[in-house]
């Protein structure tokens, strides 16, 4: 059965170091519908029928783009195993334009997250507290919420194997540290089922989904981030300005970006820094910069 193989390729892919969450869900996925098809090997024809399924081409894409790869991985010691075509639900994927904060809508992101309810609770001091860590640090949401208690040291956060398995200290202002430290004074007079920096009402570890309805809550009573589409902001588009704002701070030269950039890779946890440039491109006062410093370097060879 194809799910014993789903099983070994799992297994194997996270030996080496991928995490594979959601491609381990479309493959148990398509395992259990070939099953019902009394399949066990891979089919081109079936992938595609039932990648088809999905509701959106960007979706089937991606499924059918997992299971090649599973067959690939087959093929190789059984060539009775099909490779679909990566072409039949052609899909180029688009980041979504990020909102960049400003300081002022931080800030009313705060003082609103400040006034939620209820009233002598931990939850208010808890919600300002994480988004304006988000903020001022550029942590992704994963990040924040699983920080510890002993995460927080005297040189920093501590910040354990996350997105790329990598670890690292990410430097606190003194002014974020003093922050810090008080809501950690209010949150050890709280008995908590676990050691996790920030907590529910439950007094337990923070979900991920009960802190981007939060955050949408706040921004919606805030008044803050709505797009031309009418949505709202992603909370991961903290981490954006975080970056944008650090680097719109940075010198024009050529040595002094590049240093630049390499740091904030770092700061970031970046694997790549080619993940760091893009968001060169993704504000329009940062392309004006970058334009106006290759004029000058063109027209009088100004680095």
């Amino acid at each position: 059965m194809l799910i014993d193989h789903v099983e070994r390729y799992i297994a194997l892919r996270r030996a080496t170091g991928f995490k594979l969450t959601d491609p381990e869900r479309v493959l148990r996925g398509f395992a259990r519908w070939t099953a019902e098809r009394g399949e066990d090997h891979v089919r081109a024809e079936s992938a595609i029928a039932w990648a088809a399924k999905s509701r959106s081409q960007l979706e089937r894409h991606r499924r059918l783009r997992v299971v090649a790869r599973f067959a690939e991985f087959l093929r190789a010691e059984d060539a009775s195993h099909e490779i679909p075509p990566l072409d039949h639900f052609p899909a180029r994927y688009s980041r979504p334009t990020p909102y960049i904060f400003s300081e002022q809508d931080i800030a009313k992101v705060i003082l609103t997250a400040e006034k939620l309810p209820p009233d002598g609770s931990l939850r208010p001091l808890t919600f300002s507290t994480l988004f304006g860590l988000m903020a001022v640090t550029g942590l992704r949401r994963k990040e924040a919420i699983e920080l510890r208690l002993g995460d927080f040291t005297g040189n920093g956060l501590h910040i354990r194997q996350t997105k790329f398995r990598k670890s690292r200290l990410v430097p606190l202002h003194s002014s974020t540290i003093a922050v810090l430290e008080r809501y950690l004074d209010a949150r050890r007079l709280v008995s908590a089922e676990t050691d996790h920096l920030f907590v529910s009402l439950r007094r337990r570890k923070l979900a991920g989904h009960t802190v981007l309805t939060t955050f949408h809550q706040v921004c919606r009573e805030a008044g803050v981030g709505r797009t031309q589409t009418g949505t709202l902001p992603r909370l991961h588009d903290l981490r954006h300005s975080f970056a944008v704002h650090a680097l719109q701070r940075c010198p024009v030269s050529r040595g002094q970006v590049n240093r630049h950039l390499l740091a904030l890779s770092t700061y970031l946890g970046h694997a790549r820094v080619e993940s760091t440039y893009w968001y060169l491109e993704s504000t329009p006062q940062l392309l004006l910069d970058i334009a106006s410093a290759c004029e000058n370097f063109t027209v009088g060879g100004q680095t």
